[in-house]
């Protein structure tokens, strides 16, 4: 893509907290940031991306064009890297995988969307699949509030995105949906054990009149674990509908966002 392409996408994407329009309304989209192999100097790609865990998966179509992007051959030189998701941004090690690792993942990608084999076949050459590992992905600086919220945020950005790929899914449930929805149930989990194990105890501890609060938010946690627990059942069946997953998202949806909404009227301006 033309540089000034990519930095209209940029600069969109940094706007407006990840959100892009055009050909790429929607998708679910990241900024890499390089250091130049023969320069130096830092640049900026905006790439498609797959959740796989505790990583994010990219690979280095370059549109189908014959030769590597610039940005791969950047990382194999310097694998420390810049992340923006739109809500974080974070240092990774961007490890480029190989052998049957590096197959099964691609093979997973063109299930999900058949233009990455496309793009293979057009290159004429084996697409690169590297993974970002976070390596200092931390709770976000500023205010324990306002850190709360950036943190809600982005599950409700991922729910918004997974029910966008439920919904767009064809007669099966693809692995990688599968994949990028059991990374959100495991990412929720973990946020809700912190705050039970650490601050919620700790606002307890400060705020006493705030015990009617922490037993609903508690509650609320117990409701929201049992509808990961079904919504990971299901995703168990090999041969679960998408309306049917469709129809747990969104009971996961609902449930969350009210509890969200909930938790940061009650507890942001405390621990602001």
């Amino acid at each position: 893509m033309p540089n000034n392409f990519n930095q209209q996408i940029i600069d969109e994407f940094r706007a407006n907290r990840g959100q892009v329009g055009g050909p790429f309304e929607g998708a679910r989209l990241l900024l890499l940031t390089t250091v130049g192999a023969r320069t130096g100097a830092m640049h900026t790609t905006p790439l498609g991306y797959l959740p796989d865990g505790d990583r994010l998966l990219v690979i280095a179509s370059a549109g189908g064009a014959p030769s590597h992007p610039s940005w791969y051959h950047n990382l194999r030189a310097n694998p420390q890297v810049t992340v923006e998701d739109g809500i974080f941004t974070y240092q990774a090690k961007a490890v480029v995988l190989e052998g049957e690792e590096r197959d099964r993942l691609f093979a997973r990608a063109v299930e999900t969307d058949p233009g990455w084999g496309r793009y293979q076949e057009s290159s004429g050459r084996v697409l690169p699949v590297v993974a970002l590992l976070p390596i200092d992905a931390g709770p976000p600086a500023g205010p324990l509030g306002d850190a709360l919220i950036t943190i809600h945020d982005a599950f409700r950005r991922e729910l918004a995105l997974i029910r966008r790929e439920v919904a767009a899914s064809g007669p099966r449930v693809a692995a990688q949906l599968r994949v990028t929805c059991l990374t959100m149930c495991q990412g929720l989990h973990v946020h809700h054990s912190h705050e039970d194990a650490g601050m919620f105890p700790a606002l307890e501890g400060r705020y006493p009149e705030l015990a009617e609060v922490m037993a609903r938010l508690r509650a609320e946690h117990e409701v929201v674990a049992r509808l990961l627990g079904e919504l990971k059942a299901l995703l168990a069946d090999d041969d679960v509908a998408p309306e049917d997953l469709r129809a747990g998202v969104d009971r996961l949806t609902r449930e969350l966002e009210a509890h969200l909404d909930y938790e940061e009227e009650q507890l942001v301006p405390l621990l602001n």
